[in-house]
């Protein structure tokens, strides 16, 4: 706090940013939590052959939220891995990226760092069809690539390292950037990948969807079965929400260590004035003792013995208010006689 006892800009930064991630983290935590809860509620759908007569029964033909596993299977023609013999899917992802070195001026190290050069998406019409071959029933997975957890499968990887010349060293050192290579990856949803789908299950033209659900839940894609996405899920929610009380945390307690201090600086302030007004009535009765009218007291005056001129000032309260002699008979351990701080130390003062 400044001497005004108010915060200062640093304390009031501090105090804002904390609360703005607190607020952030906290309603990220409710809307995770949220998902969770409405994961947890959302009715498991079979695929069997009743599937089209259970959706034609419903009001609305839809089940709003539904769990759906399957397998995957393509409708048509699949994708063929560019890399991969004999590695077919539905969905296929490209990605290429640069790793290089970034040196910081400020801790100067070299930093890894990566940045995405292209990144190409493709994908077929499939369905999820039922673990049974013997069901003949499907879902038709509508905008995959709309999915919150889309889990796709890498498939090849590899890594094409950066040739270095002496030339380009130095001027890798001299920019404070060092290319190390690029990273090609391809992902794939594969054929026969057994599939959790999460979102609107509706009867459409004797064709059963899974798409994308209204309301603004997300849409799941997942390997995983699910329970095993409900964890991963509740795991992530936990994370938030201790980083939403940390915050939280460290917010609350930088606002009560500022109110605090802002309190002892009204007590500090409100004792001064006691001791000084109480100061000021030993004065008086020393001056009545004394018989003199407080007028004639010269301004300069000790205020102990109110005979001998004011000769050193008290630090660290600054304090010019006694004389030599009656600092010399002050009690141990010795305080200024206005405002009862701890004499530090003494500087004596000459008058010329």
């Amino acid at each position: 706090m400044d001497s005004n006892g108010k915060p200062s800009t640093v304390q009031v930064v501090l105090l804002a940013g904390s609360s703005a991630l607190t607020a952030f983290f906290y309603s990220v935590y409710r809307k995770r939590a949220t998902t969770v809860a409405r994961l947890k509620e959302a009715k498991k759908v079979p695929i069997d052959q009743d599937l089209k007569k259970y959706l034609s029964d419903i009001p609305g033909r839809c089940v709003p939220y539904a769990v759906v596993e399957g397998v995957v299977k393509s409708v048509k023609e699949s994708l063929s891995s560019q890399f991969v013999d004999n590695c077919k899917g539905v969905i296929e992802r490209l990605t290429l990226k640069e790793k290089k070195m970034v040196w910081n001026r400020t801790t100067h190290i070299w930093n890894d760092t990566e940045k995405l050069i292209h990144q190409r998406t493709n994908t077929v019409p499939f369905d999820l069809v039922s673990h049974d071959q013997a069901v003949d029933a499907a879902v038709r997975v509508v905008r995959p690539l709309d999915s919150a957890e889309l889990d796709l499968e890498t498939v090849y990887e590899n890594f094409h390292p950066t040739v270095q010349s002496l030339s380009n060293v130095i001027g890798h050192f001299i920019s404070g950037e060092r290319p190390k290579g690029v990273r090609e990856t391809e992902e794939m949803l594969r054929l026969g990948e057994s599939v959790t789908g999460v979102g609107e299950l509706v009867l459409d033209h004797n064709l059963v969807k899974l798409q994308p659900p209204k309301e603004g839940l997300p849409y799941f894609l997942s390997r995983l079965d699910h329970q095993s996405l409900l964890s991963k899920q509740e795991s992530g929610v936990r994370v938030w929400r201790l980083l939403a009380l940390a915050s939280g945390a460290a917010a609350c307690s930088l606002l009560l260590l500022l109110l605090w201090r802002r309190y002892e600086r009204h007590r500090r302030a409100r004792e001064e004035k006691s001791v000084l007004r109480e100061f000021k009535e030993q004065q008086r009765r020393r001056l009545r003792e004394l018989d003199m009218d407080e007028g004639a007291v010269s301004p300069a005056a000790c205020t102990v013995c109110l005979s001998r001129e004011r000769s050193c000032a008290f630090l660290d309260c600054g304090h010019v208010c006694a004389c030599g002699p009656c600092y010399l008979a002050l009690p141990q351990p010795k305080r200024c006689p206005i405002c009862r701080a701890p004499i530090e130390r003494v500087v004596p003062l000459y008058n010329s």
